[in-house]
């Protein structure tokens, strides 16, 4: 049975880590080379690192901030953030990331994903999805957050397996950074309708919140982030729990 995996998620804003609620409100959370040696000392599966203004500001994620974080640990490291091109995805895996995330220009250009795929395999290629609820339908929102759009969550996540994704990162933009668990019926949607693996972020405030994600929301990977931040829990209580309650993980 594949295990399990706990992976704390690195927003970066201006060199610093932050976290906000709802995708505002954003605060300081510490050094994220500091924090990404200290998680994968702790026993993290992986590591996300996303460069959350850089489509906004139009420029690319800090590679030479990648580089760093890459030297100091041992896990697989995804990067994501502004990148829109075989050149940005080729530059960041030379800089020390195992895998990279698109997100906003994954929507506007599809193609971009058989692209990338077709030059460094589909285990390199995560395709990040931000959705609300709007009108009782999940729709995909753009640049952060802040843009929505008309696309239907479940038909994009369809399209984006199709064209040979690796694995979708889900964040509940409703869920985000509130505390009060993941968007597990959606997840649980998603993980059976879908035969890539399929991340869930948003949400998390206590463990209870990940044995419900696995068990109920059938994700196959949880990301979390102010949670390990602010010292709430950490990763190796986490998983002691999660194995004590009959779900498989990395020790």
């Amino acid at each position: 049975m594949l295990t399990k995996r706990i992976i704390p998620c690195l927003d970066i804003k201006d060199g610093r880590t932050v976290k906000g609620i709802n995708f505002v409100d954003l605060r300081d959370a510490g050094d994220p080379v500091e924090l990404a040696q200290l998680y994968a000392n702790e026993g993290a599966d992986e590591l996300v690192f996303l460069d959350i203004s850089a489509t906004e500001e139009r420029r690319k994620t800090l590679a030479d901030l990648v580089k760093r974080v890459a030297e100091k640990v041992n896990i697989p490291f995804t990067v994501g953030g502004g990148i829109s091109s075989i050149e940005d995805v080729d530059a960041l895996l030379h800089n020390g990331a195992d895998k990279v995330s698109i997100n906003s220009s994954a929507v506007k250009n599809p193609d971009l994903i058989n692209e990338l795929v077709a030059k460094f395999g589909s285990q390199c290629i995560v395709v990040a999805i931000d959705a609300k609820q709007i009108n009782g339908e999940w729709k995909v929102h753009l640049v952060g957050g802040k843009v929505p759009t008309e696309i239907e969550l479940f038909k994009w996540a369809e399209e984006v397996e199709a064209r040979g994704a690796g694995e979708i990162l889900f964040t509940s933009m409703d869920h985000d950074g509130t505390k009060n668990g993941f968007a597990n019926e959606t997840l649980a949607r998603l993980s059976t309708e879908r035969n890539i693996p399929i991340i869930a972020s948003g949400g998390a405030g206590n463990m209870q919140h990940f044995i419900d994600t696995f068990n109920d929301g059938k994700a196959d990977a949880a990301l979390a982030a102010s949670v390990f931040h602010f010292k709430e829990m950490e990763i190796k209580d986490l998983k002691k729990k999660l194995q004590d309650n009959g779900i498989p993980v990395r020790l």
